[in-house]
């Protein structure tokens, strides 16, 4: 199936087949009209035959009418309405002679369209009369020109028309009112998977039409085996980091005891090695609490936080010649547990702490549609090109220091894991600025 909007789908199919039902319509009420108008003429025509009926007599065996029907179209040669019995006949037909009749009825009136006399087309009432049982029937034949109906017919089709037009504007509104209706539980639905992707966790448990039930039934069911497989994966890499850890002691000793032989170059180099995976291990392990991470209902005061860990910086050799500076308004609020809360920004605080001249900015805004933390330093700072490669797991932009590049991405990833985004800019210090940002 081609993809698209649902809603709109559905609107342009209801809107033309209800655009089909009303023309059919239409063209039914037309029907319909030109029937009826052609019933009151015919009927009108019955009426003008009853002066004909009443004064109909024979005079050596032809017709005699004592009173002609009054209307005054009768005495109008080609006027559309005419009157005929046997070889009597109106005005209107001046030398013309009605269609003849093929056995009329002589219990009642009996109707026909035919082809008339100047062209016209006819509706005829005729009946067969009997005045006296040794004479000849006569035929009545009254004929009308169903030309004339044309412009009843063509105002009635205008009207109704337009009527039609108003009538489908108006249920297509109700169709796209039933639409946004039915479509509204999908809404729910989107609600409900925006949690299910923040909290794996979370399953589909709102109360949905019998209709979208089993495509509830089918996500659960998904999302059930994602979290499994998640689950398995996130153990299969622990175990490994943890695995790994007896081994490298090991190695460490063996270093500590090379070292002690007087094999100084080998040992720094078995050093070297152990320290980067061992940094790859503390991050393997730290990406997996970021895994297991639900951060619905934790929530850390950013303000104690911040305090606590420039603290702790200002003791570091890095730190002690830096000048500190925060502004954290008390309502904001980091949405993470407390060691998660640190892991995420006290690499953001070791990094500017390591660049910067002398000067750290730390700063904390709780907007009413966003929580913004950002930590800017006075450093060198990074050009367009390398600020999106300095997140980048195992990015070292600076190769003089100490480190493997780790800090930037765990923070990155802990932001992205609470639905949050990290971006690198230049800070109002002059060198670079690390803004985290939630939007609420």
């Amino acid at each position: 199936m081609k993809g698209g909007s649902l809603r709109l789908r559905l609107l342009f199919g209801g809107a033309a087949a209800i655009a089909v039902a009303l023309a059919l319509a239409w063209f039914g009420m037309t029907l319909l009209f030109d029937r009826h108008i052609e019933r009151r003429v015919a009927e009108e025509l019955r009426a003008q035959a009853v002066p004909l009926l009443a004064g109909l007599a024979t005079s050596n065996g032809a017709p005699v009418v004592g009173e002609e029907p009054a209307d005054p179209r009768f005495s109008v040669p080609a006027s559309g309405l005419y009157w005929q019995v046997g070889s009597a006949r109106s005005r209107s037909l001046w030398d013309s002679r009605l269609p003849p009749a093929d056995n009329p009825r002589a219990d009642n009136w009996s109707s026909r369209t035919a082809a008339g006399p100047f062209g016209q087309q006819l509706l005829l009432v005729e009946r067969r009369v009997q005045l006296d049982p040794g004479q000849k029937p006569l035929v009545i034949q009254l004929g009308y020109d169903l030309a004339r109906l044309a412009p009843a017919r063509r105002e009635f089709g205008r009207e109704m028309g337009l009527f039609v037009l108003l009538l489908w504007v108006v249920l297509s509104v109700a169709a796209w009112i039933q639409v946004a209706l039915g479509l509204k539980p999908l809404s729910s639905v989107r609600e409900e998977l925006g949690r299910l992707r923040r909290d794996p966790s979370a399953r589909l448990n709102g109360a949905y039409p019998s209709e979208l039930r089993p495509l509830i039934g089918a996500i659960d069911d998904l999302a059930d085996a994602r979290e499994a497989d998640l689950a398995r994966a996130r153990r299969r890499a622990a175990d490994l980091a943890h695995g790994l850890k007896t081994p490298l002691a090991a190695l460490s000793a063996q270093s500590a005891k090379a070292r002690r032989a007087g094999a100084n170059e080998a040992a720094d180099g078995l050093d070297a090695a152990i320290a980067a995976v061992r940094a790859a291990v503390d991050g393997e392990l730290a990406r997996t609490r970021i895994g297991l991470l639900q951060s619905e209902g934790q929530a850390t005061p950013a303000a104690r936080l911040v305090d606590r860990l420039v603290d702790v910086i200002e003791h570091t050799q890095a730190g002690e010649r830096i000048a500190f500076t925060t502004e954290v308004d008390d309502g904001a609020v980091l949405p993470l547990a407390g060691d998660d809360a640190a892991e995420l920004l006290g690499p953001l605080l070791e990094n500017a702490a390591r660049h910067a001249r002398r000067r750290v900015l730390v700063r904390g805004e709780a907007r009413p549609d966003a929580l913004v933390i950002s930590v800017a330093d006075d450093g060198p700072g990074l050009d367009a090109a390398h600020r999106s490669d300095a997140v980048l797991r195992g990015a070292r932009l600076d190769s003089s220091s100490d480190g493997y590049g780790l800090g930037l991405a765990i923070a990155r990833e802990l932001a992205e894991a609470t639905q949050g985004t990290m971006e690198l800019r230049p800070g109002p210090l002059g060198g670079l600025e690390v803004r985290l940002s939630w939007l609420r």
